[in-house]
């Protein structure tokens, strides 16, 4: 078992112990998230990949948040936000801007990256290192800045 799926485990019966309805009701959708994959795709997941579910989850809350505050519906919004705030827990810390903004010179460098259809090769470079840490359409804009200017 991965270390990462055995920490949400780990939080989860905490959480349990704790009676933290939320919190658990969150863990046990990351975990049902999870399960489902492997069920379907007949794999055990790695931490990368419990990751790259963790940062679709995040994703997945950013967007229904915008939707719900344009709705004006702030208790779905909120609840949302409680969902995002425990998803986060088990991500890396965030990057900076300045750390995002060395990593992708770094991948521009080392592609030899000059115009824009280089822009896959550095996204390619870019996104196993980032995965969690970093909103990839962010990234995105900031890699267009950079081959365009």
């Amino acid at each position: 078992m991965s270390e990462l799926k055995q920490r949400i485990t780990a939080e989860m019966k905490a959480a349990m112990r704790a009676k933290e309805k939320a919190r658990l009701g969150t863990i046990r959708m990351i975990q049902a998230e999870i399960k489902r994959i492997e069920v379907d795709e007949r794999i055990e997941l790695d931490d990368a990949r419990v990751m790259a579910v963790l940062d679709k989850m995040q994703k997945q809350r950013r967007d229904s948040i915008s939707q719900y505050d344009a709705a004006g519906r702030q208790d779905l919004a909120d609840l949302e936000r409680q969902e995002l705030e425990v998803i986060k827990t088990f991500l890396p810390q965030p990057l900076t801007e300045e750390e995002l903004a060395a990593l992708v010179e770094q991948a521009m460098d080392a592609t030899g990256a000059q115009s824009m259809q280089d822009m896959g090769k550095v996204m390619g470079i870019l996104k196993p290192r980032i995965q969690g840490r970093a909103d990839m359409g962010d990234v995105s804009r900031l890699v267009k800045a950079r081959l365009a200017g």
